[in-house]
Order: C-alpha cells, then structure tokens, then sequence
C-alpha cells in the first residue's frame, strides 16, 4: 500500500473464538503506528479482563505449606499404586481401614522424597476403590499426577458456601480439591461402596465425580482432609452464568455487588426458562430422578444442583414480534448435515456468533474435544433421525454432547421495560448446558432433623433447604 492510500482509520484483521478476541493484526501498520500502539494497549487491556478464578498460591500465601504437601502426597500415592496390576475392588478394599499412612519428613526417607514444605503425615484413604473410580472415568494417571502435582501451581477460590471449606482447582481447570470435615469423610467411607455401583451402572449420571480422598497432619497444625472431584465447568467454552439450586427460597439469592461471570448465584437470581430437545429433557430429568432417588436412599441432603450455560448469540424481541431462526425450532432441534456444514460457508449464517449443530456422519475424522472425565454416551437427536449429534467450532473442532455436558438449548426470559410503556421484552438467547449435582456428602443427621423442625416452626416449610 502506497502512503497516498494510507486510511486514515486503521485496517484491522481479528481472530475471535466463541466471541472473544483472541488476536488483532493492523495491516496499516506502517502508516498507523501510534494507532496499532494504542490498539494493542486496549487489546491488552481486554485480556486482563476476562480473568480466571481464583488466586495463584505463591509462595509466602497462607496455603503454600498446604498446597505442596498435598502435591507430593498425590504424587507419591498415585504413583505408588500405578504400577499395581490393576484387580475388580473388593469388599476389604472399602471403609475407614482400607487406608495406610506415611510421614513425609522435610530430609526425605527411604521411601519418600526430601522436599520444600514442612514434616507432614500423610493418609490415603481406599487407594485401590478410588484408582478404579479414575479409570472408569476415563482419566489418564499422568495427566492426572500432571495437572494436580506438575510444576505449576494450584489456584484457591473463595468459598462460595457457609460450610467454611477451602477450594483448590488445578491450573488447567480440570480438578476441584475440596476440604472436608471429619463428618463429611465418614459419610463418604460409608457410602462409597455404593456410590460406586451406582456410577458403574449409571454412565450418564449427574453425581460428583470424585477422583481421591486423603488426609494431610503438619507437624504443627490441624489435620486437613480433602476430596479431588471433577470440575464440571472445565470446557474450551467460556461460563458465562452459574447458579446454586437447591429448590428452596429462604437466603436463596446473591447481593447484586460486583457479580461477574465466576460469581455462583442461587434460586431467586435464576430468571431464565430454558428448551431443550423433547428426548433430552426427558432423558436429563430421569437421571435426576434416579441420582436423588440414590441420595435419598443414601440419608444425604442438601445437595444442589450446580447449572452452567456459554451464550452462543444473543436476540432481543419485543413482545409481538416474530421470534427468529434458533437451535430450537418447533422443539425440535435445527440440525445440520456434516458435510454440509463443512462444505456450504452459508451453512453458517444464522450461526456465525455461536456454534453449529452437526450430526455424526461415518466420516470421523477431525478433532473432537471430549472435555475431561467425560464416558456417558453421545446424546441422539429425535429431530435428526437418531444421529448423534456434536456442537462444531467452526474452525477449530466439535464439542461432544452428552448428558449435562455441552447441552444445546434455548433460553428465554421476560422484562417490562418501563421507558417503553410498560411493553415486556422478551430476550432470547442461544445456550450450552452444563449441569451436575454437587454437595453430596451432608447427611440428614438427628440435628439436622432438630434443625428442620425449628425452621418449620419460624418459616414456611416450602422455603427453607434443610
């Protein structure tokens, strides 16, 4: 380009993924150097914006000491058992005695590594039950001992609940650690047995995916017992909301202070009624049906149902107006052909903000992102002649959807928009499901029921969650 034909605006060329900007190049460039610096320094900006949650444990942060003893215990135990020829657990296998311990002194032993933080005793509870709960879960032991115990660090997270627990999630986002209480331990050891028939027959169940159950005793300091579980929201798509329900209405809401995308809300900020494929909602509601028909049987309460949703584009109607082209047509899914969609750039018009819709052709080729610990079966499409479908990242790869994992649906709510007359909008949104049930380790003990009681007493019984 010619100084002569140097605009005086600059000539951009952007990379988005899933709506975010990823990359800007200014092609002006030497015309419009001051305007590429400041456009870099917005750029720069930006990206600090979307931040991930949860604060890097450094050293001299309250939980650095905690952090590195939990890494070389996982370390040390995974390992230890992995090279173990694999058996079918038994019954010796379960309860509080199927656990050994192992001092972790700061110069090493014979056995263990000499290491940076303090003397530590270390217990792992049910080794051989919990190595097979990762395999069946489909989870690699090296990528497992990586991402929890590899060179980088953990990240805590403020609790979102009043159980005072503390939160570690690991640097690739694909592991929760969880702090227990005693209490929370003793009920897991006695309902682990069966939690493990019941994910062995259920492949699609909405339950916590729990991975490892250990103990941490500094030399000096409280004990620390802790569960590796499965973070739900680990996806190449960004969560945009989140929400805590429990189906209760007593201080089920969230102070309208500084709420972002990591902010977890609850019951009465959910103002959204989402469509999903006819076969798929049934399909999720038996399931959820099934797993709290386990915890009932199991004497556990006061688990929620955790839901996460990605906003692929977003319509604003007013009422009266028609309602435009989205995934959910009639109920029923708009579905597209592989090879069209990969072929036909018009194929994605009405999708060129979000993700497209594809059914699973005989050509399997290209990437497919599974997502971490993900073994239900893909979800067919009643709409699609029973195909089963994937979400397709233009570009880039396909997303399988399963059942509480990368769910396509419509969302919808109403406003009244009081500039306008009092007209009610209705503002509606294409979506990614993400859906599970957490919190299962509170039993309905003799207090609780005490609690119960009194609550019932000074509130409405309807309203309170315990």
């Amino acid at each position: 380009m010619s100084q002569a034909g140097c605009s005086s605006l600059p000539i951009l060329e952007r990379e988005y993924a899933q709506g975010v900007l990823i990359s800007e190049v200014v092609l002006n460039k030497s015309c419009l150097e001051d305007s590429s610096k400041k456009l870099s320094r917005r750029q720069s900006r930006a990206a600090k914006d979307v931040k991930r949650p949860g604060e890097m444990i450094i050293k001299g942060h309250r939980s650095y000491d905690l952090m590195l003893c939990l890494q070389l215990g996982i370390r040390y135990t995974v390992g230890k058992i992995t090279p173990i020829q694999r058996r079918e657990v038994q019954a010796s296998d379960f309860g509080p005695k199927a656990s050994f311990w192992m001092n972790f002194p700061t110069k090493g032993t014979r056995l263990t590594p000499a290491h940076r933080a303090v003397d530590f005793k270390w217990k792992d509870y049910c080794p051989v039950v919990f190595r097979n709960l990762r395999e069946m879960f489909k989870l690699d032991t090296a990528d497992y001992m990586i991402s929890i115990s590899g060179s980088d660090a953990l990240r805590e997270l403020s609790s979102p609940g009043k159980s005072g627990s503390m939160f570690f999630l690991s640097q690739d986002d694909r592991f929760m650690i969880k702090t227990l209480r005693k209490s929370e331990v003793q009920v897991l050891l006695r309902m682990l047995r069966d939690y493990y028939r019941h994910v062995h027959t259920y492949d699609n169940t909405l339950v916590t995916k729990f991975f490892g159950l250990h103990r941490v005793k500094p030399s000096s300091g409280q004990k620390f017992r802790f569960v590796v579980m499965g973070n739900m929201f680990c996806t190449e798509l960004r969560i945009h909301q989140r929400f805590d329900l429990k189906g209760s209405s007593l201080g089920r809401s969230t102070d309208k202070v500084k709420i972002d995308e990591n902010t977890t809300l609850k019951d009465l900020d959910l103002n959204y009624s989402f469509y999903l494929e006819p076969s798929w909602r049934d399909a999720l509601l038996k399931q959820i049906e099934i797993d709290s028909e386990f915890l009932k049987n199991q004497g556990i309460m006061d688990y929620s149902l955790l839901l996460g949703f990605h906003y692929r584009a977003r319509q604003s109607l007013v009422r009266g107006g028609s309602l435009p082209e989205t995934i959910l047509q009639d109920n029923k899914l708009a579905v597209l052909s592989e090879q069209d969609a990969m072929e036909d750039d018009s194929a994605y018009n009405d999708y060129r903000e979000g993700l497209v819709l594809v059914q699973r052709g005989s050509n399997q080729e290209g990437k497919v992102a599974v997502g971490p610990h993900i073994r239900g079966s893909r979800l067919r499409s009643s709409s699609a002649c029973y195909e089963e479908v994937d979400l397709l990242l233009p570009g880039t790869a396909r997303l399988q959807i399963q059942l509480g994992v990368n769910m396509p649906a419509r969302a919808e709510k109403q406003e009244k928009q009081e500039k306008d007359g009092g007209k009610s909008l209705r503002q509606v949104y294409d979506v990614v499901l993400y859906i599970g049930i957490i919190d299962i380790l509170q039993e309905y003990s003799m207090r609780k029921k005490v609690e119960h009681a009194y609550k019932s007493v000074k509130y409405n019984p309807l309203s309170i969650s315990v």
